[in-house]
């Protein structure tokens, strides 16, 4: 007779311990999935952004996007001190603001579709989403104002955001690492073992 309860009170324990593990496991998801949601509907939360410098290099003009202050244009030289631009891309996303190093101005977007510098880019109308093309360059359109791209004209002018699309080449820009610094994947590159190189080695091993 006593074998029997024991059995019972160890399959109550089992089950209670089991339970516990559910409720513990509902509990880690529901706090993830709410660390994700205020992280991502915060998108001005300092710690999640990653900076970086480099150009734009605009494939209409030939040169770079520089931030004059309240002026924007693509007329900027390769290394010049307007060309540098801090980017700060949010985490979770494609999501970025673009800001001069120097100007300490913001690229911005306003109803118009006028590309302007402003010093404060909090705002919604400062933010640019990355869009990757086929060709290796990069497309950055309006989070705020759907399908307005960030554009320049053969002559560096700002282009209305209402007047762009993706395809037109005036939107087309590529990332470039300032004058005179290597771009760290230039770093991790392999050099091509070809039979010049074998030959090399072999009389470099035989010398020593």
């Amino acid at each position: 007779m006593s074998v029997l309860p024991s059995r019972f009170i160890y399959l109550c324990l089992h089950f209670l311990v089991l339970y516990f593990q559910l409720q513990e496991s509902q509990q880690t998801s529901a706090d993830f999935r709410i660390y994700i949601e205020n992280h991502t509907r915060n998108p001005d939360d300092l710690s999640r952004k990653q900076v970086r410098i480099y150009q734009l290099y605009s494939r209409t003009t030939g040169k770079h996007v520089q931030i004059l202050g309240k002026k924007v244009n693509a007329n900027g030289d390769d290394g010049g001190k307007y060309a540098l631009l801090v980017v700060e891309t949010e985490t979770f996303g494609s999501h970025i603001r673009i800001k001069g190093k120097e100007s300490e101005h913001y690229i911005c977007m306003n109803e118009k579709g006028k590309i302007v510098g402003r010093p404060d880019g909090r705002k919604q109308e400062c933010v640019f989403v990355e869009e990757f093309l086929e060709n290796n360059y990069t497309a950055l359109v309006s989070a705020k104002y759907k399908g307005w791209y960030l554009g320049f004209n053969r002559k560096g002018r700002p282009k209305k955001g209402s007047r762009t699309t993706q395809r037109q080449q005036e939107v087309h820009f590529m990332k470039r690492q300032p004058k005179g610094r290597l771009d760290p994947l230039e770093e991790f590159r392999f050099t091509p073992v070809t039979k010049r190189t074998r030959r090399a080695r072999r009389l470099k091993a035989k010398r020593n």
